[in-house]
């Protein structure tokens, strides 16, 4: 069995940090917050993001971008060192680099620094792309697909081409599979070609995406346009009306990055020989699954700095349980795979909600379920656990945590009950000293003898 078909990604690189801790007071010299336990991670960014999130779907992947002879150029290279093979083309200037500032996982600030632009094509780069067999290009606007724009467009011409466009870059070649913009993305180049905004009433904004894409599929000689519409999916285009493929959850998080995730599946589908309605599909699912497992999080390669929280869990999860500590309410939390949802997890639950003023479920990611279960586990995918969960009346919240126990993900909601099933009742539990420092209490609550995932899965299999 072969694994996917490879795939060359052009276009600009960035190399991306993150502040991140806690902000829990203003300056006494001007009204901004204080952020403070700050730990910083550095990771890939624009196409480089792009040409790792394809790598890790089990794909080779080459990435043609510019690099030059600064510090952020040489950091860049070793951290696509082991995933990625790299065609370079030369940079005047320096590297964009891209820092946030986040407090409790959401941004407060960001600091653009480096201007580096591509200056020319290689040799070895429009090889690359003319015997490439499929291409994402990721265009940040700072040259990488302008010094390459002949061989790409003949590219287009016999390959799967998918195009993720920036405000700041050209207008995709002509002949493309499909371009992936964002609705503001869309709206803006519709814009440069003299399209208005739809009416105030247009309040989903459904119309003027639709409109939006219509323009660029015929603008652009493009074969479709994927507008991304956040947590709400993405509208696919072909020119007339559009399809609608909806976000099978609303994942809360930090969506940073997601586009290029959606991109970079898009691309892999279609290099498999996927139809684009169905790459696109592909696409909407792996965006929403980044997000509701960490984004950015499942990329961090480098930590330095004080010690503090890498990010926080899903923002709503936070929002909910402040609210109701500032009300003087408590705070419950509960944590598990919760991997097919059966009767005992519900009575847990249940009754974990009865004992506080809100309920926030803390889930294992598909890795660390992986790792907790063995290969065959998950069986069922973490967007589709939280939809199932956040369905639940007794659920006021969902948070995904990446390790194995949840110890990171309890320290930043701080819950005054940590639930727990009656069979851990002769069992040590690790979280119990954890939550007793800040006040904290473990609670075991009664469970339903013979319900189990595992059971109901053997149970399948032999009537299957």
């Amino acid at each position: 069995m072969t694994g996917p078909d490879p795939l060359l990604v052009v276009g600009d690189a960035l190399l991306d940090h993150d502040l991140c801790g806690r902000a829990d007071r203003l300056a006494p010299d001007a009204p901004v917050p204080v952020v403070s336990g700050v730990r910083r991670t550095t990771r890939p960014g624009g196409a480089a993001l792009a040409a790792c999130l394809a790598a890790a779907d089990g794909r080779g992947v080459t990435l043609i971008t510019a690099l030059g002879d600064d510090p952020a150029s040489a950091r860049l290279r070793e951290l696509l060192a082991d995933r990625v093979r790299v065609v370079g083309l030369p940079l005047d200037g320096t590297l964009s680099c891209k820092t946030r500032v986040l407090a409790e996982g959401r941004p407060v600030l960001r600091l653009d620094d480096g201007e580096g632009r591509a200056r020319e094509a290689t040799d070895e780069a429009r090889r690359a792309v003319l015997e490439a067999g499929a291409v994402l290009v990721a265009d940040y606007g700072r040259g990488s697909a302008d010094a390459l724009r002949e061989p790409l467009r003949l590219a287009a011409g016999r390959v799967p081409v998918v195009w993720d466009p920036h405000p700041r870059g050209g207008a995709p070649v002509p002949g493309i599979r499909v371009a992936t913009p964002s609705a503001t993305e869309a709206r803006a180049f519709a814009a440069r070609l003299g399209t208005k905004a739809e009416p105030a009433d247009d309040s989903a904004g459904l119309r003027t995406a639709a409109r939006d894409a219509d323009t660029l599929v015929g603008a652009w000689r493009a074969a479709s346009v994927a507008v991304t519409l956040g947590g709400r999916g993405a509208l696919l285009s072909h020119g007339g009306t559009p399809l609608l493929v909806p976000s099978p959850v609303t994942a809360e998080g930090d969506a940073c990055g997601a586009g290029d995730r959606f991109a970079a599946t898009a691309a892999g589908a279609l290099a498999d020989g996927e139809l684009t309605e169905t790459a696109v599909g592909a696409a909407v699912h792996a965006a929403t699954r980044y997000v509701a497992e960490g984004g950015m999080r499942s990329l961090v390669t480098e930590s330095e700095a004080a010690p503090g929280p890498e990010a926080g869990p899903a923002d709503d999860a936070l929002r909910v349980a402040a609210r109701v500590r500032a009300a003087g309410g408590t705070v419950v939390a509960a944590g598990g795979c919760f991997d097919l949802l059966h009767a005992g997890h519900v009575a847990l639950l249940q009754a974990a909600r009865r004992s506080g003023d809100c309920l926030i479920v803390c889930v294992n990611s598909d890795a660390s379920v992986r790792r907790r279960k063995g290969d065959g586990r998950p069986l069922v995918t973490v967007a589709d656990r939280i939809r199932v969960l956040r369905a639940l009346e007794c659920v006021d919240a969902v948070a995904v945590f990446e390790e194995d126990t949840p110890e990171r993900l309890l320290g930043e909601l701080r819950p005054h009950i940590w639930a727990k099933g009656g069979d851990y009742a002769m069992a040590p539990l690790p979280e119990a000293p954890l939550v007793a420092g800040w006040g904290g209490q473990v609670v075991l609550f009664p469970y339903l003898d013979g319900r189990s995932t595992s059971g109901i899965a053997a149970r399948a299999a032999l009537r299957g």
